[in-house]
């Protein structure tokens, strides 16, 4: 080596390090650009991101959320930070990154990661990221963990992502990916988790998957909707342990494979269409903790061979079509939990060593053909909290033991052949919450409650209906301070009605009809304020009927028929406007019927069978001033008298009613005020002239509605409002008038003009020639509506709510949704009637700002009303469900199912909650009916009218659901910004699945 060479090599070896610092230098910088970049694209970052100061590029591997090696970001950790807005791509600059966490927070727009080959784990789940995921993956090779569970994403899923070859964990779950899953997954052998749940993938479920021989948790269902059933070759996935391939339509039968996978601890596979017996094989997987087959059409018996499922802690089969007895190895399982076997065909009798293995908390074998008796452990361990006979065939009596079960929650034995008499102390049970032991031969009389110790009882629901109970009413039933219903109607009691059930605050039902009570009714019911159903009928009440029911402004049926009241009817009870429904007949009322407020609207048979009860509404007139005269005189000159007074009173009327009307035109101008909110060709005395008795066209609660042609030739509808007085203050009422009237939308009746003057109010309505939907359905022309029209109208209805709901600022709530205030133009296109008006009907306005509102009408209302008092989007969705059950059925709300049974109840009786029943509840009037729209209306209608109203869908969603169907029929297209469902599809965990799913059907 010469001179030159020896002193070149230093420089080329500082050149060299010259240019790798240079090269750090400005990959260090890119790093501090990109996160600065990243955070102007954030919302909400203060103080969350203080920490990330432009202003000191040097301290970014001190930032929140930031780890560093040697300079460079390797780890952007952002979780559960409610940090908003986009993610720039820019993130993608940070070349030396390796984890990515940007799960829990509220993202939105696309986002594109490209170029990362460190990059082993990206968590972006629980956002609203939209677009698609077709990024170039194969600049991400090192991938290990992809989630992306729950955003907004719409694609295909990304076929590309099996290029992934190092990943393990794949999350694509609770989006709306749609199309087939791509046979190529299948090749990604390294995974271990697979998630494609909660999205709106169609196809068959390819063999492939079987490939993936290192899974062990795999979810494929909920909202998914297969072809064929489960592959044969998932009986190769032998290292699963998880397996979720619920509710998403799969048929034909379990594959005896998966008797393979003896790892697997849970296996679900319910709400499908699966078919066939139970697969002895499955006895095979010993290691089973959890095992759901419910909702499907299996049939035969449980084999004998799951006795070898020692471990299981949850065994549903319930919604089934399996017969033959239940195993007595059941019993023996040493940690069953949870037993669910209802809505099946089992005949014998329950295990008796059912409940002795100690750790039995819930039980439903209800709606079988079980016979013999209720076991005597079933609460053997005290921790017991359900448990659910009813319909089947049992008899004996209620197992002393059950008394002093103190774990119960809910209690279902009705619908059986029990007797004998309730053990005591079991109704006072401290957990309680639910009780049912209606339409049984029990006897024997309630105790009081013993214990006075115990804290305030959880009581709801008590229903002793038709048994054969005797003796007085327990005064300790005030005991219960959040009870809701009381039914114990159909039975023997005697003696009076206990004063201190006015102490029932939260009281909705009460219901003590068929019973031989006796004495007067307590004042005191008037103190349960949250009535809205009160039945004392056919007993032996007297007296009269105290005042003080008119306390209760909510109440919708009152029936006190066929007792020995007396007296006069309270006129107060006229100024009740809830009721809409009442039943005095039979009794010994007397004197003048009144004429008043909701009196006028209830029919003659409401009042009959009291002889001394007079009125014009009973064609029996209270007789005049007698006129006094000599015994001897004819009483032909009582007749002529009588005859001249009348005459003479006619002719006095007819002047004044002259006189009236020419002083209401003369001075007209000057008292009517009318305020129009689009331009019309009219004025306040065109619509003041329609306003005659020939012009009526409907009576309500809200007032009177009159038909009128104005001189253009435009017909208006113009309801007369009442519940207004001449009190100065309107409690907001004209103003929310105005806001009603700026309300323009194709299914919701037009506001044209509001008239007012000091005595009365007056609101102009376009007009619907073809009437209300109740009249279509129910009236003398009813039958009209073929099935095709009457999902057109439910779409259409649904579309005016939707749009109270979702485009009115403030959101505007109906509180009086139902088929009368559905109306149809003469293209029977449908159109919402009398929004926002219910919440002004109660006398002087809004006396409740807590309810703010009546809460609708009877047979429509939501049962959360009834111990709230309030009213929001999900009362008026619960009301929209009972006029899908009305189009479907045909029939009214109430009034035809039997007393104190209304549409809901009888439709879920009927079906047994099965949409493939809907056959049985069928308008037969209707000639064809699509069989698979009328149990996508019945589906709907059902999620509709959930107890729980969390649970119910919105407007919108119940818009895109009546959407899906039919999509071959023009009118039933949405156009291109109908709305998409909200994004609240994701799978729950197993057990709340599990609940939910029982407490609907149940």
């Amino acid at each position: 080596m010469n001179s030159f060479q020896v002193k070149m090599v230093p420089f080329f070896a500082l050149t060299l390090l010259s240019i790798v610092s240079s090269s750090v230098s400005l990959s260090v910088n890119n790093d501090f650009h990109a996160l600065i970049t990243l955070k102007q694209g954030f919302e909400f970052t203060s103080p969350v991101l203080s920490t990330w100061d432009s202003s000191k590029p040097s301290s970014f591997c001190s930032w929140v959320g930031i780890k560093c090696s040697e300079g460079r970001v390797i780890s952007l950790e952002l979780s559960n930070m409610s940090l908003g807005g986009s993610v720039s791509p820019a993130v993608s600059s940070l070349g030396m990154l390796t984890e990515l966490s940007l799960d829990g927070n509220n993202f939105t727009g696309e986002i594109r990661v490209s170029n990362l080959s460190s990059l082993r784990v990206l968590r972006m789940s629980n956002n609203m990221f939209s677009g698609s995921l077709d990024w170039d993956y194969s600049s991400l090779a090192n991938l290990e963990v992809l989630d992306v569970y729950n955003n907004n994403f719409t694609s295909s899923l990304p076929h590309e992502i099996s290029s992934l070859k190092k990943l393990k964990y794949l999350d694509l779950g609770g989006n709306f990916f749609f199309g087939k899953i791509p046979e190529s997954y299948g090749s990604l052998i390294g995974l271990e988790y697979l998630s494609l749940a909660g999205n709106d993938l169609r196809g068959k479920i390819p063999n492939e998957l079987g490939n993936l021989t290192n899974l062990k948790e795999i979810y494929l269902g909920y909202y998914n909707e297969f072809e064929g059933g489960i592959p044969k070759v998932f009986g190769n996935l032998v290292n699963l342990v998880h397996m979720d391939i619920s509710s998403c339509g799969l048929d034909g039968p379990i594959p005896p494979q998966l008797g393979n996978l003896k790892l697997l601890d849970t296996l679900f596979l319910h709400i499908n269409a699966l078919s066939g017996p139970i697969p002895k094989q499955l006895g095979n997987l010993t290691n089973l903790v959890n095992l759901d087959l419910s909702a499907n059409a299996l049939s035969g018996e449980i084999p004998y061979e799951l006795i070898r499922l020692q471990k299981l802690k949850l065994l549903n089969l319930f919604m089934n079509r399996l017969h033959g007895s239940i195993p007595d190895f059941v019993a023996d399982y040493s940690n069953l939990e949870v037993l669910g076997l209802w809505m099946n065909n089992f005949t014998g009798v329950i295990p008796r060593n059912l409940g002795q293995n100690r750790k039995l908390k819930g039980i439903d074998l209800s709606t079988n053909k079980l016979t013999g008796t209720i076991p005597p452990d079933l609460c053997a361990s005290n921790q017991l909290t359900v448990l659910i006979l009813l319909r089947n065939f049992l008899f004996g009596p209620i197992p002393e033991d059950l008394g002093t079960c103190s774990t119960l929650v809910r209690v279902r034995l009705g619908d059986n052949y029990l007797n004998g008499s309730i053990p005591k102390g079991f109704i006072y049970l401290p957990q309680l919450n639910l009780v049912e032991l209606q339409n049984n031969y029990l006897s024997g009389t309630l105790s009081e409650n013993g214990n006075s110790s115990t804290s305030p009882s959880k009581m709801e629901q008590l229903n002793l209906s038709n048994n054969q109970l005797s003796g007085s009413l327990p005064a300790s039933f005030s005991n219960f301070s959040s009870l809701q219903i009381l039914q114990l109607d159909e039975n023997k009691f005697t003696g009076p009605i206990p004063s201190s059930f006015g102490e029932l605050q939260q009281l909705s039902k009460l219901d003590i009809k068929l019973n031989s009570l006796s004495s007067e009714i307590p004042p005191e019911i008037g103190n349960c304020i949250h009535l809205t159903y009160l039945d004392l009928s056919q007993n032996n009440l007297s007296g009269p009927i105290p005042p003080q029911v008119s306390n209760i402004r909510i109440l919708n049926y009152l029936n006190l028929s066929k007792n020995q009241l007396s007296e006069t009817i309270p006129k107060s009870i006229g100024s009740m406007k809830s009721l809409t429904t009442a039943d005095f007949s039979f009794n010994n009322f007397s004197g003048k019927l009144p004429e008043l407020g909701q009196f006028s609207f209830f029919n003659a048979t409401s009042f009959a069978g009291n002889p001394q009860l007079c009125g014009s509404l009973l064609n029996n007139p209270c007789n005049v001033t007698k006129i006094t005269s000599q015994p001897g005189k004819s009483h032909t000159n009582f007749k002529l008298i009588f005859a001249l007074g009348l005459l003479f009173c006619s002719l006095v009327f007819a002047v004044a009613a002259m006189l009236k009307a020419r002083s209401f035109k003369k001075n007209g101008s000057h008292s009517w005020k009318m305020t129009a909110f689009q331009k019309l060709d009219f004025t306040v005395f065109d619509v003041l002239e329609c306003m005659k008795d020939g012009n009526v066209i409907g009576r309500g609660g809200a007032g009177i509605v009159y038909h009128g042609k104005m001189p253009n030739g435009v017909e208006i509808a113009v309801k007369k409002l009442v519940g207004f007085g001449t009190a100065g203050h309107d409690h907001g009422f004209r103003a929310e008038i105005r806001t009603l009237g700026t309300i323009r939308h194709r299914n919701i009746v037009k506001l044209l003009a509001f008239c007012s003057n000091k005595d009365m109010n007056l609101l102009v309505y376009e007009y619907m020639r073809n009437g209300s939907l109740g009249e279509a359905l129910h009236g003398k022309k009813s039958g009209i509506l073929g099935w095709h029209l009457r999902y057109k109208v439910a779409i259409e209805a649904a579309k005016g709510l939707c749009y109270l709901h979702h485009d009115c600022s403030p959101l505007i709530v109906h509180r009086d949704v139902k088929s009368n205030n559905i109306l149809l133009n003469s293209s029977y296109e449908a159109h919402v009637a009398d929004f926002g008006l219910a919440k002004y009907l109660i006398d002087g306005g809004a006396s409740d700002q807590c309810m703010s509102a009546i809460a609708g009408s009877y047979g429509y209302i939501a049962p959360e009303y009834a111990y709230t008092l309030r009213v929001d989007e999900k009362s008026d969705v619960y009301s929209f469900g009972v006029v899908l059950l009305e189009l479907i059925t045909g029939r009214r709300p109430v009034g035809e199912f039997g007393d104190g049974v209304d549409i809901v109840q009888w439709v879920k009786i009927t079906t047994n909650f099965r949409k493939d029943q809907v056959n049985q509840i069928f308008d037969s009037r209707l000639t064809t009916v699509p069989h698979d729209e009328a149990m996508h209306l019945f589906f709907i209608s059902m999620l509709c009218i959930q107890d729980n109203s969390v649970e119910r869908p919105t407007m919108r969603e119940v818009v895109q659901m009546l959407s899906e169907f039919p999509r071959h029929t023009p009118d039933y297209q949405t156009s291109s910004s109908s709305v998409a469902c909200q994004k609240s599809k994701k799978p729950e965990t197993e057990e709340a699945c599990t609940k939910n799913r029982q407490d609907l059907l149940v």
